[in-house]
């Protein structure tokens, strides 16, 4: 009787144990790990994008409400009374097309001058010999430590008391044709993964060290020359310290002075005005990313791998 029974639960146990079998070794599968890890990371992707499209959705959401609805509580997400006309009011509010068009002319000047500077320092510090050439370029390196604060005042002094630059875009686009320290790291990483091979070429055609930085080089670095472009130019259009050092007139105020001045004291913001504002702004950024997201990944991945 005992051996009926021990032999009825074996052949219960039997399926059981199998299918805990086939269990584990579906676990130790690398199918199901590589899935379990795409899981993951989509999941971790979609939470990053709601954290970053969140500001975008309020300033949407804030910008086609009234005054008072801004501080309605609880706050209104799709206002039932969109005010679209809060964008030509905010827009005209300020001489918005001026600022328009001093910041594409501050920004695409000191993008020009940072693409030819920096791409010529890179080439240097990458291709050139000379005596102390790596210390100088850790010296180059170790500014991007120092706080832009730290050299404010001494700037200042420099480009206003001294050259006499007063309301100008000189102090703001004539560095820019010196090179940016980061910048530079950039270009001179992808330079170095470009085959000597080509120099030699060229000087054996006769080219010298400008004609060689010109003709072969530059061509063969516009993926890295995109990324440095794209984030030159981002960075000014929304910079805001330089502006306000250096500019003075209201003629010459650019976007991000431009929405400062809907700031009101004790509280009279026009909230709904600044938002609309702000995210006209902001399109230009978008734009110019949504079309070159392609040669700015591709610049910036390159440039890593082949540092």
């Amino acid at each position: 009787m005992a051996d009926q029974v021990a032999e009825r639960i074996v052949t219960r146990r039997g399926p059981i144990v199998s299918s805990w079998e086939r269990l584990k070794r579906r676990l130790k599968s690398k199918s199901f790990r590589s899935g379990v890890a795409t899981t993951m990371a989509t999941i971790l992707a979609i939470a990053g994008a709601l954290m970053i499209l969140f500001p975008i959705a309020w300033m949407l959401s804030t910008s086609l409400k009234t005054k008072f609805g801004v501080f309605k509580i609880p706050p209104e997400w799709i206002p039932m009374n969109p005010q679209w006309h809060n964008y030509s009011e905010a827009l005209t509010f300020n001489p918005f097309h001026i600022y328009f068009k001093n910041t594409i002319f501050y920004a695409v000047s000191v993008m020009i001058g940072e693409l030819l500077s920096c791409s010529l320092i890179a080439y240097g510090f990458a291709r050139l010999r000379a005596p102390g050439r790596d210390k100088l370029f850790l010296a180059v390196l170790a500014t991007m430590m120092l706080p832009a604060q730290v050299t404010i005042i001494p700037r200042y002094i420099f480009f206003v008391r001294v050259l006499g630059w007063r309301d100008s875009y000189k102090p703001l686009i004539v560095p820019a044709f010196f090179g940016s320290a980061y910048l530079i790291f950039l270009l001179r990483q992808f330079y170095m993964g470009i085959s000597k091979e080509m120099d030699e070429a060229a000087r054996i055609d006769g080219c010298g060290y400008f004609s060689t930085w010109w003709r072969i080089i530059l061509p063969l670095s516009k993926p890295a020359l995109g990324a440095v472009a794209i984030l030159s130019f981002m960075w000014h259009w929304n910079t805001f310290m330089g502006p306000l050092l250096y500019l003075s007139s209201n003629k010459k105020y650019t976007l991000s002075l431009g929405l400062q001045m809907f700031r009101a004291p004790f509280g009279g913001t026009p909230f709904h005005w600044l938002m609309a504002a702000s995210l006209v702004t902001v399109l230009p950024c978008v734009i110019v990313f949504f079309f070159t997201q392609r040669y700015f990944i591709q610049g910036i991945v390159i440039t890593g791998l082949k540092g």
